[in-house]
């Protein structure tokens, strides 16, 4: 029998309850002021507003009919978590099925529970909005309950260690260090799936919450952006406006940062590290001088925009004009470069997207992953997280946990780790106060160990797939082995299958005692 909870679509009147329903849930539940520690309680979305009004219909014991499933069905779909919060997935489809037992209902058919799961929701509706109703439902609670003015716990359940026990990752308790995390598995070795788990439990545990966790995701393989998946887009609370494909249309914000009542040190130290990096994005070979003139570029670019955001083609007309006269018709590997960034069309000229206020899957696949444009954007888009970053106030936190903004998830990693990308450092050492995350992920765990930076040191999860080699050194860096257990470690991981993986054994680690490493089996999700 097919579950009722999964191929949801939402009746067309659906949306406009939901909205009166918050309204009047908000009404009920805030107060007219607060102080600077608390927030308005605002419910995200529609799941649990949704959930609120199934529970109270099924609490209605009237004898349904034919014509309570007589809707107009929209397109829209309903999110899973509608069920599988709270693990409430078994007791709601049971109830569901009871108070339906007297009608012929096609359990296999989407439309038909579709019908059924809306028609829960109006009814439940309708009780709500009734004279006091509302008010007396709200006094229902239980001690364990978690309230949606509360900091979320991110206990992440990837999969289970031998023996089927939870193998969780935490990711804001007050407990860790920091909240990188490192992925490294060859082709085949369920590297995906792992990322879609990561964001999966990372949305569903914080999205109905006053705290969300919001996600950037680089999609270099296109798996995740194809229309055959759009399946996969269902768990992790997004559909397809979330997709940015900068081959069909400019990602819809200008890369370049806002010095608008900045100092003029400020502008010289930026146009350094700008330079730095459109000249190591394409290993270009300058001379001293030419590198010394991109800055001097970058500098009068701003004069001309009095510090407001400038573009490739105002970098290029301010370098040509700083070159010899007779070499201004010339393209040098500088101007090619920069001629290579404008042609493409990859940024529009002004902010019109909150990059960290919703979530995006950035489609990479049509660029070469090594190639000049590529790795443009993925620098310029980092580099405009930091930027955004650096402006918000420190995170908020409880007694036991800190808030969780944000996470940066980078496949493919190992091009944007091959010269100094300052935007990245700066993401990952920004990370913990400002509450982000960054999530790397490549084939193999050497590429961490950069010259440029230390990942390992920088990360609180290094998560060990399938590979085709690993270098000993990086096994005793990371797990301060040798002999015996070396040997034990690299037969951990060359004996790996698919959608497993080895992860430190902290505990381990500093006794001094057992084995300093676990298998996980990651939960099947993709």
């Amino acid at each position: 029998m097919a579950a009722i909870e999964t191929g949801l679509r939402q009746a067309e009147a659906l949306n406009s309850k939901m909205n009166d329903l918050r309204e009047r849930l908000e009404k009920y539940i805030n107060l007219k002021h607060y102080t600077d520690n608390h927030k308005n309680v605002t419910p995200k979305g529609n799941a649990k507003l949704m959930r609120i009004c199934l529970i109270a219909g099924l609490s209605d014991t009237e004898k349904r009919t034919k014509d309570d499933l007589n809707m107009q069905m929209s397109s829209n779909s309903i999110h899973p978590t509608l069920f599988t919060v709270h693990n409430l997935n078994g007791i709601l489809a049971s109830l569901i099925k009871l108070r339906y037992h007297d009608l012929d209902i096609n359990w296999e058919d989407n439309i038909s529970k579709s019908k059924v799961v809306n028609a829960e929701i109006f009814r439940g509706f309708d009780i709500l909005m009734k004279g006091d109703t509302l008010h007396d439902w709200l006094k229902v609670s239980t001690a364990a309950s978690i309230k949606a003015g509360q900091i979320p716990f991110l206990n992440l359940n990837i999969g289970s260690y031998d023996g089927d026990i939870n193998a969780y990752l935490d990711m804001n308790s007050k407990n860790v260090t920091n909240t990188q995390i490192l992925v490294a598995g060859t082709t085949g070795s369920g590297k995906s799936n792992l990322l879609a788990v990561l964001m999966n439990e990372m949305r569903s545990l914080s999205v109905e919450s006053n705290y969300p966790v919001n996600f950037l995701f680089f999609d270099y393989k296109g798996e995740f952006s194809d229309m055959a998946n759009n399946d996969w887009l269902r768990h992790f609370e997004v559909d397809r406006s979330a997709i940015l494909d900068p081959m069909v249309e400019p990602l819809p914000f200008t890369p370049f940062k806002n010095f608008v009542g900045k100092t003029q040190n400020e502008i010289n130290l930026y146009s350094t590290e700008l330079a730095n990096a459109l000249l190591s994005i394409d290993r270009a070979t300058i001379s001293a001088n030419m590198s010394e003139r991109l800055s001097s570029a970058i500098i009068n670019a701003y004069k001309d925009t009095k510090g407001k955001p400038i573009n490739f083609t105002q970098i290029i007309e301010s370098y040509t004009e700083l070159q010899p006269e007779k070499d201004r018709e010339k393209t040098d590997s500088v101007k090619a470069v920069l001629s290579q960034l404008e042609r493409s069309n990859l940024f529009s000229n002004e902010d019109r997207i909150d990059l960290i206020g919703n979530s995006f899957i950035v489609k990479m696949d049509k660029f070469p992953n090594d190639g000049p444009i590529g790795k443009a954007i993925v620098y310029f888009i980092v580099s405009k997280l930091n930027a955004i970053y650096e402006n918000l106030p420190v995170q908020a936190n409880d007694k036991e946990k800190v808030e969780l903004r944000h996470f940066t998830i980078i496949d493919e990693a190992h091009y944007m780790l091959g010269f100094d990308n300052k935007p990245l450092r700066d993401l990952i050492a920004v990370g913990r106060n400002k509450g982000m995350s960054i999530i790397l992920a490549t084939q193999n765990m050497d590429a961490y160990k950069s010259k440029f930076f230390d990942f390992y040191a920088n990360a609180q999860y290094p998560l060990i797939m399938k590979q085709q080699s690993i270098n000993d050194g990086v096994l005793k860096d990371m797990y301060g082995v040798s002999g015996s257990e070396l040997v034990e470690i690299k037969q951990a991981i060359a004996g790996l299958q698919k959608g497993e993986l080895i992860i430190k054994n902290n505990d381990a680690i500093l006794m001094g005692l057992g084995k300093k490493y676990k298998k996980i089996k990651v939960r099947h999700l993709i």
